[in-house]
């Protein structure tokens, strides 16, 4: 039997992910030690393979094959924008994606206006602001602080990750619109998915079984 190889995004996801396999079962104790300098960790018994990459490199290793599943956010897989296969919704990571600014700003996405959006996200904002509103708007890519952008007048709005939104309302900020929830997602590579489904439908069906 082959390996079946997981790539998680590091952190937070990792932990809560390791979390959830270990009540269907599948436990990596070489994971646990936070001291370990090692790049793959391996079940032997159930043949299995683990390794943490940066969230968005994951979906890059599951399109190529590198890894066969990839455990990432739904930002991710959106911004990324690569060829896998999106199995299930893991139910935490939720956050939602807005359109977020000072409160004078919201007439000028109902009045459709030529306006700059900052943003860590340039795919999302761009399929939000062009398919999904019909507003013409200018793209600034930014990788700091994104909340910095309205505030200082690089832009009138931004589009970031929003979880309880009290960094918005510490800098006078406020949530305009909201563009899409989000969580942690489970994606596997196509291929994997044909030559593996039994195996794969196993181990999506005992994850659901815990999620729901």
């Amino acid at each position: 039997m082959r390996y079946l190889t997981f790539a998680l995004g590091k952190g937070r996801l990792a932990d809560e992910t390791l979390e959830l396999f270990e009540k269907i079962g599948i436990t990596c104790e070489e994971m646990k030690d936070k001291t370990s300098r090692k790049l793959i960790f391996t079940n032997e018994e159930l043949r299995l393979r683990f390794f943490l990459s940066k969230g968005p490199d994951v979906p890059t290793y599951v399109e190529y094959g590198a890894a066969d599943i990839g455990i990432v956010g739904k930002d991710t897989i959106l911004e990324e924008g690569r060829k896998v296969h999106e199995v299930l919704d893991l139910g935490f990571g939720k956050c939602r994606m807005c359109v977020c600014g000072h409160r004078e700003s919201a007439p000028l996405l109902k009045n459709h206006e030529l306006i700059r959006v900052a943003t860590k996200y340039p795919r999302i904002a761009k399929d939000y602001f062009y398919n999904v509103k019909h507003q013409t708007v200018e793209i600034i890519k930014l990788n700091g602080s994104i909340e910095l952008a309205p505030i200082v007048g690089l832009s009138e709005v931004i589009v970031d990750i929003v979880e309880t939104g009290s960094t918005l309302k510490e800098n006078g900020l406020e949530v305009l619109e909201e563009v899409c929830p989000l969580s942690a997602r489970m994606i596997v590579n196509p291929v994997t998915m044909r030559m593996e489904s039994e195996r794969i439908k196993n181990l999506i069906m005992k994850v659901r079984g815990i999620v729901q």
